[in-house]
């Protein structure tokens, strides 16, 4: 199921990948898909007379493409990565906070998922740290809109409690003063917020929007060697058979057996409820560059 574009205003978006290069070269030989295709093909599907550049900013070499400047985006989608980002001496963490700064200070527009939320929710003041009930993998259980989403444009029409694709070891343990809480759960307390400073607006959920079942069944199978370790399954052939029943799900979404085994509902298989979030940002979008 799709839904008409959300936008059809010519918008320049900029993708930052924020996975190191080892990371990357494991995706590829994991056979798992990387998020900057996923938020591609969100755009292509909502956004169609949008153009997006990639860049990598865990990479030595990083800038923004030749003859651009931050104002030559109209906003900054970030995806997760698998850095810490409390690891401020690491250099590949360090650059993301440098830019991740430089883009608040002009003003810019950004989404982030999972790392995203960690990383603006640090520029801006907040805390970080690992999350001591341990890895919220696959599917995020009960996630709860606050008092404070009722007015939040980025979730205007999500359901009141949803689940979300996720997959993170560390959380937000305290957000940068003055920013609402917008959804919560009994794994992680901070699941969505929106970190402002003047002009400059990050949205950003723990969870993953952009996911779907195929690709998290994907992921999940690449992580069975942790996933087993962290005592989640009881061997790799479990997590295995676990993966291809998400991915089976995925080819076939009206499935009632796999639904009810995986515990799985239209907010998790409908992308118009599960992609809300990204659907209002670029809505959002919308608004700023009329």
């Amino acid at each position: 199921m799709t839904s008409s574009p959300t936008t059809l205003a010519p918008h320049r978006f900029c993708i930052v990948n924020c996975y190191p290069a080892a990371s990357r070269d494991n995706f590829d030989r994991s056979d798992v898909g990387h998020p900057h295709e996923m938020f591609k093909d969100f755009l292509r599907r909502e956004a169609p007379n949008a153009t997006t550049e990639i860049v990598y900013v865990a990479d030595p070499d990083f800038s923004l493409p030749d003859g651009t400047t931050i104002e030559d985006f109209d906003g900054y989608i970030w995806t997760g990565s698998d850095l810490t980002v409390y690891h401020t001496e690491d250099p590949r963490v360090a650059m993301q906070i440098f830019f991740a700064g430089a883009l608040m200070q002009s003003g810019a527009a950004s989404w982030g998922s999972c790392w995203g939320i960690q990383l603006a929710s640090l520029v801006g003041g907040g805390e970080v740290a690992v999350n001591p009930a341990g890895r919220e993998w696959g599917i995020a259980r009960n996630i709860e809109l606050t008092g404070a989403a009722r007015t939040s444009p980025m979730l205007d029409g999500k359901p009141k409690t949803f689940d979300g694709f996720i997959m993170h070891l560390d959380e937000v343990t305290r957000l940068p003063d003055g920013t609402p809480l917008l959804a919560t759960n009994e794994h992680t307390h901070i699941q969505a917020a929106v970190i402002e400073d003047g002009d400059a607006a990050f949205w950003s959920t723990q969870y993953h929007p952009e996911y779907n079942l195929h690709e998290m069944g994907r992921l999940i199978a690449a992580r069975g060697p942790a996933l087993v370790k962290e005592g989640h399954f009881p061997d790799e052939a479990a997590v295995a058979a676990y993966a291809a029943k998400m991915m089976e799900l995925a080819a076939s979404p009206d499935s009632a057996e796999l639904r009810r085994e995986l515990n799985v509902g239209d907010d998790i298989i409908n992308p118009e409820i599960r992609e809300i979030e990204l659907r209002n940002w670029l809505r959002f979008i919308d608004s700023r560059t009329r």
